[in-house]
């Protein structure tokens, strides 16, 4: 059997994937990501001397939005109501960056991992804007997810 996209019917067209039949179920979703940058951007982001302002502390809140906003970002992503999710930075000196960590949790018929992703990426986002104008070199690699589970799928582990 030829796997499919649950995103299109039989004839290739795009549509919302019906969930009506699934049982609801604690699901969890954690994600991460890298922001590399120059040890000074890294030294001023920790330091919390940065131009604009507390840097990690408005990247946990752009991320937290983002997670809630999932639904209207992605298309055909269903709205959920997250019951929780949490953004945690590690700072890595070599390479020199900030880890981006993402945490969603949601009781639903549906999985959860977009929002974890979308926050990690919206945080990594929001570390460049507010420290772009020492660091145009930053980037960030490795938005992935890490770990999956609940829903008829069970977990997932990378």
């Amino acid at each position: 059997m030829t796997p499919r996209l649950s995103h299109l019917n039989e004839k290739g067209e795009a549509r919302m994937v019906d969930v009506s039949a699934k049982e609801v179920t604690q699901r969890t979703a954690i994600a991460e990501g890298f922001v590399s940058m120059a040890p000074t951007t890294l030294d001023l982001i920790l330091s919390g001397t940065a131009e604009k302002g507390d840097v990690l502390a408005t990247a946990r809140i752009a991320g937290i939005m983002a997670a809630k906003r999932t639904h209207e970002l992605i298309p055909l992503c269903h709205p959920l109501p997250l019951t929780q999710v949490t953004i945690a930075f590690e700072s890595s000196r070599d390479p020199p960056g900030l880890r981006v960590g993402a945490v969603a949790k949601v009781d639903a018929k549906t999985g959860v991992e977009m929002e974890a992703l979308t926050a990690v990426a919206v945080a990594c986002l929001t570390i460049y804007d507010m420290c772009k104008s020492a660091d145009r070199a930053m980037s960030f690699s490795g938005i992935r997810l890490v770990e999956k589970t609940g829903g008829r799928s069970g977990t997932f582990k990378r």
